[in-house]
Formats: structure tokens, sequence, C-alpha cells
């Protein structure tokens, strides 16, 4: 998996007004976030951790149970009315005594806890806060950056540079042949987890010629007939994993060493520990064993 960042920035969005907007009367009816009502629930990161009220049972806290927090600007208020009007963000200064019940667990737990949803939307909420920390100053010029008033993106008044939050395309690819999987083992990986191979967009490629580039630089295999699967948000930190299907047509597995240590193709009663159903690699692999009539035996990891 090469580390090779491709940016693809949102572009010309408009920020829905009421309910949950205003018009500002002094800024020519531009649309102002509204405070949120203490009864919300509330997405609290401190750093990435995400605040959760365990008793009795797990959910989101509500406003009014976390006073400490520090409610969001303008611009990531608009981004959290953007799709609900009943939640919102918010960052948990440091050394802030949490209140009973209540604890920071990390993303990932989110999925467990609160269900897909919730991870989805608290994935989405701390990438954009992460975007918004880490403009406040022009990566042009070196002025400070401001919020633009009706779109989600900051704008340097000095130079006129316009940003975007980041997003990193990503392929992830099930490649099979004759009935089985090709899975592989990542040194970052948890011990003894295998996947499908992925790996990151470079510019100037298509998304099937990044399937075809990642296959031979990780194993080298040629694949053929790519096929589009699914989509998935990845919020670690701002990837949007892109999902395929492909059919081995050339070469013998050979690991490169490096992203990858070991791989290997599974027959669905042979596979070895795998993601656990959170994730676009598990979609996949649990596609391959329905396609292919085969009960998938539980070896899933934890996390």
């Amino acid at each position: 998996m090469r580390i090779s960042c491709f940016f693809l920035p949102f572009r010309g969005i408009l920020f829905p007004e009421k309910p949950f907007f205003d018009r500002h009367p002094g800024r020519g009816g531009v649309p102002i976030f509204i405070q949120p009502d203490p009864n919300e629930t509330i997405f609290a990161f401190q750093k990435d951790r995400l605040l959760v009220c365990l008793t009795p049972d797990p959910r989101l806290p509500r406003v009014r149970e976390i006073p400490a927090a520090e409610l969001a600007d303008e611009l990531t208020g608009r981004f959290s009315r953007a799709r609900s009007a009943d939640s919102a963000w918010a960052r948990l200064p440091e050394n802030t005594p949490l209140p009973e019940g209540m604890c920071l667990v990390p993303l990932r737990e989110a999925w467990n806890l609160l269900g897909e949803a919730a991870f989805l939307e608290a994935g989405r909420a701390r990438q954009i806060m992460e975007w918004i920390e880490e403009t406040n100053y022009c990566g042009r010029c070196g002025k400070k950056m401001k919020d633009h008033e009706t779109e989600g993106a900051r704008i340097c008044e000095a130079c006129g540079l316009t940003v975007y939050p980041t997003v990193s395309p990503a392929i992830i690819v099930a490649v099979e042949r004759e009935g089985k999987l090709l899975l592989a083992r990542s040194p970052h990986f948890p011990k003894g987890r295998y996947s499908v191979l992925a790996g990151f967009v470079e510019p100037g490629e298509t998304l099937e010629q990044a399937v075809e580039r990642e296959v031979f630089e990780e194993v080298s295999v040629r694949v053929k007939e790519i096929r589009y699967f699914g989509s998935q948000p990845w919020p670690f930190p701002h990837s949007l994993m892109v999902g395929f299907s492909a059919v081995w047509e050339s070469g013998e597995i050979s690991a490169d060493g490096k992203e990858i240590e070991e791989a290997g193709w599974f027959a669905p009663e042979e596979f070895p520990e795998i993601p656990p159903p959170l994730s676009i690699s598990r979609r996949l692999i649990d596609d391959f064993s329905r396609r292919h009539g085969r009960f998938l035996p539980s070896r899933e990891g934890k996390k």
C-alpha cells in the first residue's frame, strides 16, 4: 500500500437554510449557525477520542451533560447541521473531568457501542474538526485563514486561496482465482490478521489503474475483470475507500516484503483471522463467500 495521497476537494457546497440556520440581517441574508439545544445529542471529542455515556446503555451524551465542552464554531456548526438537526459537535479540553458514567473511547469503538450511523457521523465530525484545526493559516502565503460565509471551505483574504476538506481516495479489492480469495497480511495488522489488498490512488490515474498497480506492486499478480463493488468513508484520517472485485489474470504471488509480508489464496473454509464487520474489507470478503455458496467460519478479529 503506497502512501501517495490524491486530494479531492469539495467544490461549491452550499449549506441548507432553515430549519438548521437563520438569516443574519447584517450580512446580506447569509445563513448563520444556530447554537444547539441543551437536550440535543453531542459528538464531543478530546483529540481523537469520543465521549460516550456507558450507563445504563451506551449512548451519546446530551449537550447539557457536558458543560465543559467547547461547542462548535460557526463553520463546524454549519457542517454538523448539514445532515442532522438534532446533534451537535464539540471539543473537550484536555484534563477535563469526565461526568459520571462517561468515558473517552477510540473512534473505532463507536461502531460496536453506538452502531454504524453514529460511527459514520462521528468519523465525519472528527475529519471536519481536524481539517479546521489544520487550516488556521494559509498554506501558500502563511496568513490567517477565515471561514467561507456560504460554502464548506476556508479562504485566505491575503492571496485568495480557498481550501476544502481533504478526502484521500483509496482502492480496496477482492481478487479471486478458481474459487479462492487473495488475502494478505500487512506488518501493521494485529497479529494473525489477513485482509484484501488496498492502497491510495495516485495523481493522474483512474481507480481501475490504481487497482492494477497496487495488486502488482504488492503481490506481483496481474488482474482483469475489475468491477466496482461499493465505497465507505474511513476517517483514519480522511480516506474514502472505493471497493472493487477482480479476477486473477497472470503471475504467482510474491509479497513485496514492505507493505505485505505474507499472502495466499484461501477458500472460505481456510480463511485465517479476517477484519471485523465494520469495514468494507469484510463486506468484500463476505460477498466472495456468498457468491461461492460457502458458509463463512467465524474467524473475525475483535478490532
